[in-house]
């Protein structure tokens, strides 16, 4: 493998976000934490309301008995209260166990008892249904805590009850917390993050305290937040992306709006009006395409300056990418332009956003482009749950859009020379998976570096650019990973018509699928209904897909929401050895037929946004 350049220098200045919290209630007590809705209101919290709500915690949690390392889950939607129990959970120097909301409740079960996860804060009764479902495969889980709600047994607490708890000890023992937040070593257990690999069962990946610190210190040295910021957070905290945003919020001391409802997410970019956001490309997709609609649909003469307005915006942009403010002419048909056009769709956003952070999938350079020419700057960057997401990012002064930025202080970058893998070696690289020696094995070398599935290129400016993945693992643009064996195996042995299936997704906003059907059962269904015809006639008909849906159905129902097919198209023939769609092991070669049928996936993803 070839060398890698040396890494920009870090000063670390972090051992753990718990120390890193209780640093910044030291510094910052009075100032504006974290802003979260209530009722209709938002309300506001200090660093010191922060600290003193995450101690109670912790001290209630150490009341229930945990020690260092153990596992506590969250299994809930973003709020504030999932930030306050993480912290709260790593003050107490436990280590948190990340469920995604959306997860089956077969799923929550395998990843709590993988964990061995001795408790776990639910949001609310519709997640406490799905751990109580299963909780004889859940042995070592040994208390349930309420967020919302106030059911409450041996097995099941309240947040409030837990805090109470944390109360009572803190008035015997004051420094029962301080204590252990000063014992955290860098090298101690933080996260455990599942995500799904390609045979379906997910891998636990070991995060340490370190993994978290770097993070935060490498945000920090970029300068990517300021104290005076606002950012509204949004995303999955079960996901490293979140994560990673909740550590760099603490390092800049700024102001956090949190709320994880995606339907107010337009609504409280209102009200909130951020000067930083993270998203994922769809939400920007989302926005492009219903600017794009809507210009369509004016008058002509608004077509016209939309047009014009947008030219004018691409001319600036590359100016500023040059690093040049414009000038003359064009400085004055930009602020005509900005006033016409641009203003309102900044005003979408809240009208103060400095810029975006675009991360968990690719986001398009057209799109980055074209808000950028509305003088909206998206900063794309990349990272892997190995990783803690934080590895690559491009800069507010320094960006190339169709890549993924420069890497993160203290993050070293080489290339595979046998395919041009990307590998990566950071102190935010995992300890590896948990339970699993011959995973982390094939996934990190000897020496450190993590070996992360993707092909790439570094530009002579150290700008990486993403250009494919070597494994089939499907990562939609919505940042969720799919298995889709997992869910091809399940079509295939539900639905007896079935002869192969692709799952498709990876990079779209959600799963479709193509079906080619078995001849000789789906030729004794046409003879039993009275149909004769051959079986490429038979395969075109309508009441094949009717006849197949039900199946879909059904297993879409064994699914987590972003699972599901959304759709399916039935190909006009089997697949073949002979047609290089199989290769001689009768396995599918996925990208071949993927591209073959182009035109049916694509068409499958016209009107896109009415099926999510």
């Amino acid at each position: 493998m070839p060398e890698s350049t040396a890494p920009e220098r870090l000063t670390r200045k972090t051992t753990s976000i718990a120390q890193l919290l209780a640093t910044r209630v030291r510094n910052t007590p009075d100032r504006e934490a974290y802003r979260y809705p209530q009722g209709e209101q938002w309300r506001s919290m200090t660093w010191r309301q922060t600290g003193e709500r995450v101690k109670a915690i912790a001290a209630g949690l150490l009341s229930l008995g945990l020690h260092r390392e153990e596992r506590v889950g969250i299994l809930s939607n973003t709020r504030v209260e999932w930030l306050l129990c993480d912290l709260g959970i790593l003050s107490a120097g436990g280590a948190t166990t990340t469920v995604y909301p959306s997860s089956t409740a077969e799923e929550c079960a395998f990843i709590l008892a993988d964990s061995e996860t001795r408790y776990a804060f639910a949001e609310d009764v519709g997640q406490l249904k799905k751990l109580r479902a299963h909780k004889s495969e859940m042995p070592k889980l040994q208390r349930v805590i309420l967020i919302d709600g106030a059911e409450s047994d041996d097995w099941v607490m309240t947040l409030a009850q837990l805090e109470a708890k944390g109360a009572e000890l803190l008035a015997k023992d004051p420094r029962a917390v301080e204590d252990i937040v000063a014992g955290i070593e860098g090298k101690h257990l933080a996260t455990l993050i599942y995500t799904s690999g390609t045979t379906g069962k997910p891998k636990g990946v070991r995060l340490l305290h370190e993994c978290w610190a770097y993070c935060a210190d490498a945000i920090d040295a970029c300068r990517l937040w300021g104290p005076d910021d606002v950012q509204y957070l949004w995303l999955p905290m079960s996901h490293s992306f979140g994560k990673v945003l909740m550590a760099g919020h603490i390092a800049s001391g700024s102001v956090t709006a949190v709320d994880g409802r995606i339907p107010k997410l337009v609504d409280n970019l209102a009200v909130v009006r951020p000067t930083i956001m993270a998203a994922v490309p769809r939400i920007f997709e989302k926005v492009y395409n219903r600017i794009v609609e809507q210009s369509k649909q004016g008058h002509p003469i608004k077509q016209k300056i939309f047009e014009l307005a947008v030219q004018t915006g691409k001319e600036v942009s590359k100016e500023r990418q040059r690093g040049r403010e414009p000038s003359g002419l064009l400085a004055i048909k930009a602020k005509v332009a900005d006033r016409l056009v641009f203003e309102k769709i900044k005003a979408r956003f809240g009208g103060r956003v400095r810029y975006f952070i675009s991360g968990s999938a690719p986001l398009s350079r057209e799109i980055a482009e074209f808000f950028h020419a509305c003088g909206i700057l998206i900063l794309e960057g990349y990272g892997l749950t190995e990783t803690s997401a934080a590895s690559f990012v491009n800069r507010p002064t320094k960006f190339a859009f169709g890549t993924v930025g420069l890497p993160m202080p203290g993050t070293e970058v080489k290339l595979a020379p046998e395919d041009g893998e990307i590998l990566i070696r950071s102190p935010g690289v995992m300890q590896g998976y948990h339970n699993l020696p011959d995973a982390t094995a094939e996934t990190l070398t000897t020496d450190g570096w993590l070996r992360t599935g993707d092909i790439g290129e570094v530009d002579p400016r150290g700008f990486l650019r993403i250009t494919d993945r070597k494994k089939d693992l499907i990562k939609t643009s919505g940042g969720k990973y799919i298995a889709p064996q997992a869910i091809e195996g399940k079509l295939k042995a539900t639905c007896p018509y079935i002869s192969q299936v692709i799952v498709h997704g990876d990079k779209r906003n959600f799963v479709t699928a193509l079906v080619t059907v078995d001849e000789e059962s789906i030729m004794k269904w046409a003879r039993e209904k009275g149909i004769s015809k051959s079986y490429n006639d038979v395969v075109a008909l309508p009441d094949v897909k009717a006849l197949l849906a039900p199946y879909f159905d059904e297993v879409n129902k064994s699914l987590a929401k972003y699972e599901t097919v959304k759709q399916f198209s039935v190909l006009p023939k089997d697949l073949s050895v002979d047609e290089g769609e199989l290769t001689p092991s009768l396995k599918v070669k996925r990208k071949v037929v993927e591209k073959k049928y182009a035109a049916m996936l694509d068409k499958m993803y016209e009107g896109a946004v009415a099926h999510e």
